[in-house]
């Protein structure tokens, strides 16, 4: 198997990480966790676990823009393999999809999930059996998607976990629409922060994902992801152990917003960060439904983008200074092995 780590060997050593443990154990040893657990559900009370910040208690089941009251609602749990190659492994990466979200994306691709109320409630000690049920299918992570609405309710699940024999790396993938100081409740929980970082233009945010200001919040929420884990780093076997894995969804016409949030990402958080420039935008929920007779919603965005606007953007990012970049493993197959 190809390693994804850099062929350079200074810089493949500069990334390895060996020995590894899972960031959570030791603040698990050290009695940390149940502080967190009171602190996470606090901000339940007044709702203020996302950038949205409600004030609904949900802690009564109160609810209001993601719809999520006391208890986060599953909507799948399965051995993924369509992440990174650096997550999913040959085993599959352990993903948890938590129903419906904080943004309201006119052209998510996971609509059915994310705008809809799918799946089951689920008490923090269900999604620990999950987590531990992915962890004995070989999986190599366990990997929380759109959490960011449910930050106290993965802290509780993590706290019940460890003493059930949790032993993976924790992968928190998300739309970058997050609290800081909820990011803060889970530093020493994460070990492998995934945000995308989808729009710098306040115009395209608002219009796009009804978030005027997700921009700024995604600004600060990487900024303090970075603090806590660093650059990207992998094991021995190429698999991705702990640190920062910044994605962005190329989308049609939107360049100039490529190149910004590449610039800033370069600038104010590191040359280093492994970045993965997504070319798989396609129409999709909204997009080009009727608005008015002879007028398409969104027709700006109803095309996948060119393949020259997908190489412009990794020109973009490698004029910034970006350098990490995420590729397939090549096998005879194209698959691993």
């Amino acid at each position: 198997m190809q390693s994804v780590i850099e062929k350079d060997t200074a810089a493949a050593a500069a990334f390895l990480l060996d020995p590894f443990e899972p960031a959570y154990l030791a603040l698990y040893r050290a009695g940390a966790l149940p502080a967190r657990v009171t602190a996470g559900l606090a901000e339940l009370l007044d709702s203020c676990a996302c950038p949205r910040n409600c004030h609904v208690n949900r802690m009564a089941n109160e609810t209001r823009v993601c719809n999520t009251g006391r208890y986060a609602r599953v909507a799948s749990a399965f051995a993924h393999f369509g992440e990174e190659d650096c997550l999913r492994g040959w085993q599959g990466s352990g993903t948890i999809f938590f129903s419906l979200c904080n943004l309201r994306c006119v052209f998510c691709q996971n609509w059915d999930i994310s705008q809809q109320s799918v799946g089951e409630e689920c008490q923090p000690a269900q999604i620990a059996g999950l987590m531990l049920g992915l962890q004995g299918r070989g999986c190599h992570n366990i990997n929380f998607v759109t959490p960011e609405h449910v930050v106290p309710q993965v802290i509780e699940a993590i706290w019940h976990a460890i003493p059930m024999g949790l032993k993976l790396p924790i992968v928190y993938n998300t739309s970058a629409y997050d609290s800081v100081a909820s990011l803060k409740l889970l530093d020493g929980l994460i070990d492998i922060y995934m945000p995308d970082f989808k729009f710098w233009d306040y115009d395209s945010a608002r219009t796009l994902a009804k978030a005027k200001d997700y921009p700024e919040h995604a600004r600060a929420a990487i900024t303090e992801m970075h603090r806590q884990v660093g650059p990207l780093r992998f094991g021995p076997d190429g698999l991705a152990r702990r640190g920062l894995l910044v994605r962005h969804l190329v989308m049609p016409g939107q360049l100039s917003e490529a190149a910004a949030i590449f610039k800033w990402l370069a600038d104010a958080v590191s040359v280093d960060t492994y970045v993965n420039v997504m070319g798989q935008y396609r129409p999709e929920f909204q997009v080009g439904e009727p608005a008015q007779e002879g007028e398409l919603k969104y027709a700006d965005i109803n095309r996948r983008p060119s393949p020259g606007e997908l190489e412009a953007a990794y020109e973009a990012a490698r004029e910034a200074g970006l350098w990490r970049f995420d590729r397939r493993w090549l096998t005879s197959s194209d698959s691993l092995l």
